[in-house]
């Protein structure tokens, strides 16, 4: 299932849905319009441009030469528990950073944020956490790890049945719709939006760093 790209702090972000079908969940096959699974867990993504920062000697510099630490978000896993009336979504991810000047011991801070997005837009929270990198004298690479958590209404991101049942409804040759994709439907596609979140990580980047990120 595809994310719409939307714009998210001055700069277009999106993210790959993850999650895996279990008994009891709409599945919308084939034939229909679209294969996806829809579970009331979030999609986990990194928003484009949030995934790496790039720290220079001279703040204001953007010469290659100047570049002090180079920082990357990899290894992005998640598990949710939505089994109660708020589902509860956790992301682990690691930091790997290299730097230019490995002379004597060093700590850099990352700081990152943590969102929850509802239908692709809406910012329903924003957390921000810090990643500590140490570097031992002469170490020219440094590792650490990360998490953020989310609460979502299990209401919230649960289809309607009267959507569902729009959706899943056996259509047979000569029904009027029967040609038709329900999720043309105007109503479906809003109750879709209503019902998708995302627990999105990133780097809490200034405009420039974003800036850079997007151009360079």
């Amino acid at each position: 299932m595809k994310v719409s790209v939307r714009l998210f702090s001055g700069l277009a972000i999106a993210a790959a849905l993850a999650g895996c079908s279990r008994e009891g969940e709409l599945v919308i096959q084939d034939g229909v319009g679209i294969t996806a699974v829809r579970t009331a867990c979030p999609a986990v993504g990194i928003p484009d441009y949030t995934g790496n920062v790039t720290l220079f000697r001279t703040p204001a510099s953007r010469a290659a030469s100047d570049i002090d630490v180079v920082a990357n978000i990899t290894n992005l896993r998640s598990t949710c528990d939505d089994t109660g009336a708020k589902v509860y979504a956790n992301a682990t991810f690691d930091v790997l950073a290299r730097r230019t000047d490995v002379r004597g011991s060093r700590r850099v801070e990352m700081p990152y944020f943590s969102t929850v997005v509802r239908g692709n837009s809406q910012v329903v929270t924003k957390r921000i956490g810090t990643v500590v990198l140490d570097f031992a004298d002469g170490q020219e690479r440094a590792r650490a790890s990360g998490q953020a958590g989310a609460f979502i209404d299990r209401a919230e991101a649960t289809l309607p049945e009267e959507i569902r049942e729009k959706i899943t409804r056996r259509r047979r040759p000569g029904d009027p719709d029967a040609a038709l994709d329900p999720l043309t439907d105007p109503e479906v596609k809003a109750a879709l939006n209503r019902a998708t979140f995302e627990l999105l990580v990133g780097f809490q980047l200034t405009e420039p760093q974003l800036a850079y990120n997007a151009t360079r």
